[in-house]
């Protein structure tokens, strides 16, 4: 759907372009755009806001950086499907950057993950369980391809996570696991880490299949812990 009636605003010269992203951010949180609505045309846009079109692209390849923007050659811009995984990816490089917002960010699954594996434990069923264990197996078969054993260690996180059938909470993950990708490709390098997250996993596979919340829950934070001492000592 284009989006041709909505009054975009006029701006004064300074700063316009971050004046310009900002206005279709509002826009965006007051529902006046939506996911995947298509904006107008460049010069629709332009001589609506009054600015010039040069401006205005780099207000655009701003917004596009941010995966809030997809700027279609010969098609236009539109507003991206918003997932928070693809909206945070950029964060990533951040957490390569800083090592204390890695470890922030352990702190953070700490306080999530172990609460939501504790739902988990009670709403999972057998052949989720046997799900779990076939992915399991999978993984110690790429324990000697890093990249692909970051996908996997990832997969299983997602999997306890939307065994816990609460959409909010995994939402949530998803985008919490997108960000952790920075830890993990700092760690996975290391063979006893890759060694000591397979053992951590079956131990918390084999609490979910006891339906064991509290185990589940001490197995969880006990996981959490291991990575984050590597990467504290690397």
């Amino acid at each position: 759907m284009i989006q041709s009636d909505i009054d975009f605003g006029t701006f004064k010269r300074t700063t316009l372009p971050d004046q310009i992203a900002n206005r279709i951010l509002d826009m965006i949180r007051e529902k006046q755009l939506k996911p995947n609505d298509k904006l107008p045309s460049e010069r629709s846009l332009s001589e609506s806001m009054n600015v010039g079109r040069p401006v205005l692209r780099e207000a655009l390849r701003a917004l596009s950086l941010m995966n809030i923007i997809e700027i279609r050659h010969g098609a236009g811009a539109y507003v991206t499907d918003l997932d928070p995984a693809r909206l945070v990816q950029n964060l990533d490089f951040v957490f390569l950057l800083d090592d204390s917002k890695i470890l922030d960010l352990f702190d953070a699954r700490k306080i999530v993950e172990v609460g939501l594996i504790e739902l988990t434990a009670v709403r999972i069923t057998d052949e989720e369980i046997k799900a779990l264990e076939e992915h399991l197996a999978s993984s110690i078969e790429a324990a000697d391809d890093p990249s692909r054993f970051v996908d996997m260690d990832i997969q299983l996180h997602q999997m306890i996570a939307e065994y816990a059938r609460n959409p909010v909470l995994h939402r949530f993950m998803g985008s919490i696991h997108q960000l952790g990708l920075a830890s993990r490709r700092r760690t996975v390098h290391l063979p006893a880490v890759i060694q000591q997250s397979i053992s951590d996993h079956s131990t918390i596979i084999q609490a979910l299949k006891m339906r064991d919340a509290t185990a589940a829950k001490e197995a969880m934070l006990n996981h959490l812990n291991n990575v984050k001492k590597e990467l504290e000592n690397d």
